[in-house]
């Protein structure tokens, strides 16, 4: 006869912390709005789309935008609006308030709670920052929690960031040939390299 199964305890999350958890989060949201705030000023302020915001994305990677469709440009201010909330759109002013946010958002709230054991086959890199492809996917990530966890978004905005947006990202950031695959695992060795970028074909 098999033996009758054991009933599961529920988890119990002790008080302190779930009140820690809970003045970070409030403190999180609070700090995003004001960013926000901060982010539309400092965009606003640029003289142009296509100056600064090009030559930074560039550095990082990539192009503020690879080619204008016909009819306008993709990165005009929309009713005197910033022209992107896309952190590798940003100037070099704008992008370092905006990536000091990221940090404290994922430093404060998304490793605390969802960033579990590092390995080779699950890699994390202690300084992200330096990878553009992390930073913009968790930047993307923030954005989405942002506006899903805010009491507009309904009760299943939190079910949907986790199943359409956390999910996603952890699993493109973490996995063994991601931005990450080239970073050392071992706390005794915190070394940090990045690949080269492969070389664009016919140069």
């Amino acid at each position: 006869m098999s033996e009758p199964a054991h009933e599961s305890k529920p988890v119990r999350i002790p008080d302190h912390d779930l009140d820690d958890l809970v003045a970070t989060v409030t403190r999180l949201v609070t700090e995003s709005r004001k960013q926000g705030e901060t982010l539309a000023r400092l965009t606003d302020d640029q003289p142009s789309p296509h100056g600064s915001e090009q030559a930074d994305a560039a550095h990082l990677g990539g192009t503020a935008s690879a080619s204008a469709p016909a009819g306008g440009d993709p990165h005009a201010p929309v009713e005197g609006g910033p022209a992107s909330v896309f952190i590798l759109a940003l100037g070099a002013k704008a992008y370092a308030v905006e990536l000091a946010a990221l940090t404290n958002w994922v430093h404060d709230l998304l490793l605390p709670v969802y960033g579990r054991e590092i390995t080779t086959g699950r890699p994390w890199c202690r300084q992200w920052q330096e990878h553009p492809e992390a930073v913009a996917r968790l930047h993307a990530l923030w954005l989405a929690w942002q506006q899903l966890t805010d009491a507009q978004a309904g009760l299943t905005g939190p079910s949907t960031w986790h199943r359409d947006h956390l999910d996603p990202a952890l699993l493109q950031l973490r996995t063994p040939d991601g931005p990450f695959g080239a970073c050392t695992t071992s706390a005794a060795r915190p070394h940090h390299r990045l690949l080269a970028s492969p070389e664009p074909v016919g140069v």
